[in-house]
């Protein structure tokens, strides 16, 4: 598992589109089907990930708290699941189930909205404003697997925070680290 960053996408760009099967409703879910008027977050996950698996329980809280506020989120997973089977659509459903996600869980088999977003790792986490502008690009705070550090998800939460204040998102955005994209060789 080589350790990666995330490309940092330029702040203000618009969020690309997306129409992507839901694995846990059995539906196709685009990005208008799932925005939100206030902030939408945009997450690039896999079920195998060590540092997605230290993650998942702040995910799981950090979503219930914001959905409450009218954030909306969606997690899609892009590994090439012809080398990496556990990251299929039928494991992402019992995944998410498991898991509890309490936000669509879509599976993006050609890998064109990990390149749209310009996604690297897992996980990798955008914040986009009412206006599907992109506010924050980046980690979800500095705990990674074995480092002793607590998940809080105040990197994620101070851009959310903002983002619902209507205050700008401070430009010092530390990139997420975790897993490289399994990507298809053409």
């Amino acid at each position: 598992m080589a350790l990666t960053e995330s490309n940092m996408l330029d702040l203000g760009t618009k969020a690309p589109d997306f129409t992507l099967p839901d694995t846990v409703s059995d539906k196709d879910v685009s990005l208008s089907d799932i925005r939100s008027d206030k902030a939408t977050v945009v997450m690039f996950l896999c079920n195998h990930c060590p540092y997605v698996i230290h993650v998942n329980p702040e995910i799981v809280r950090l979503a219930k708290e914001y959905q409450e506020k009218g954030v909306s989120f969606v997690a899609i997973s892009s590994n090439d699941v012809s080398k990496y089977p556990q990251d299929g659509p039928e494991e992402m459903k019992k995944h998410a189930a498991k898991i509890g996600y309490p936000f669509p869980y879509l599976y993006d088999e050609s890998q064109e909205v990990a390149r749209d977003y310009d996604a690297a790792c897992t996980p990798d986490f955008y914040v986009f404003d009412g206006n599907l502008r992109l506010a924050y690009r980046g980690r979800l705070d500095a705990s990674r697997p074995n480092s002793g550090i607590p998940l809080t998800g105040e990197d994620l939460r101070a851009a959310l925070d903002a983002v619902l204040a209507g205050r700008p998102v401070t430009k010092e955005q530390f990139p997420s680290a975790g897993c490289n994209i399994k990507w298809k060789s053409y």
